[in-house]
């Protein structure tokens, strides 16, 4: 690792969550990897900087994410005591005892003893099993298998539903969240229950890069960075844990470099007005990933 890498590793701060674990601000996403190809994925994010992996049953690529960590050792030691791992249950896993061995099949692919953070992917309204899902999620935490519980696409009805079945709230709920969808109903309901909003599609999958009619690119040329790591910084300065994916070792390191700018009240005020009626990805109250 060198020099630039060793600075973007010790610069990128953490998020205390409400179980007392903290987790890095930016993570490197695995969506849309082919298991061939994120072997090499994760090794080049790992080497320039990255310690916070977001995998998932449904991405179909976690025996590569696997691999990635045990060549390089992330998957034992001191080295693993420095990275976190979050994976995700397939939808059509859910229940008690079919999440149980779901997680047995997902810990062996990815080569570990225990994962940092494991989630509900989509909270399926129309086939709700969270709560026996969760009792599951409890006992893996019990057992040490997990030490951080969380939710992906839960909009306010549905983390009360949970509450109200099982009494807790998760650390975490990973939401699609970028400039032109910001989900401020769905934002301000975590902040008030102390869950930690985590943003995938960032950048709405490389749409919000031109929002603004030029925004975001005004912005970017004013600090001379990137307009990926304009919208990053948004997000960063928000205390959103953000996820951005990328193939590319350039982009990756360029995905960490958030630290040595920062936005005017001005500029963050105009990224804010971009919102939009419009999201990039699925409706959490129909989709799942079966």
């Amino acid at each position: 690792m060198g020099i630039e890498e060793r600075r973007a590793t010790a610069e990128i701060p953490s998020v205390v969550l409400r179980d007392g674990n903290s987790i890095p601000q930016v993570g490197l996403g695995m969506l849309r990897i082919s298991d061939d190809d994120v072997t090499s994925v994760v090794k080049s994010g790992l080497d320039v900087g990255y310690r916070h992996i977001d995998a998932a049953a449904g991405y179909d690529n976690e025996p590569g994410v696997g691999r990635a960590l045990s060549e390089t050792g992330f998957n034992a030691g001191q080295a693993r005591k420095m990275l976190w791992v979050t994976t995700k249950l397939k939808d059509s896993k859910q229940g008690y005892g079919s999440a149980l061995k779901a997680f047995d099949r997902q810990i062996n692919e990815l080569r570990l003893d225990y994962v940092d953070m494991y989630m509900l992917h989509w909270p399926t309204p129309f086939d709700w099993r969270s709560g026996e899902t969760w009792k599951a999620f409890v006992r893996l935490r019990e057992e040490g298998r997990v030490r951080t519980l969380g939710v992906c696409n839960f909009m306010p009805e549905h983390l009360e539903r949970l509450h109200r079945e099982i009494g807790e709230w998760p650390a975490v709920n990973q939401i699609e969240l970028h400039p032109t969808w910001q989900q401020r109903e769905v934002v301000a309901f975590c902040k008030q229950h102390d869950i930690a909003v985590e943003a995938y599609s960032p950048m709405a999958r490389g749409a919000d890069l031109n929002a603004g009619d030029g925004t975001i690119a005004r912005i970017a040329a004013a600090h001379d960075v990137s307009e990926a790591q304009v919208i990053l910084r948004w997000h960063i300065e928000n205390g959103t844990i953000v996820i951005p994916k990328s193939v590319h070792t350039q982009r990756q390191r360029e995905n960490l470099n958030l630290f040595g700018f920062a936005l005017t009240p001005t500029e963050h005020a105009e990224i804010e007005a971009l919102d939009g009626p419009v999201r990039a990805g699925h409706d959490p109250m129909t989709f799942t990933y079966a």
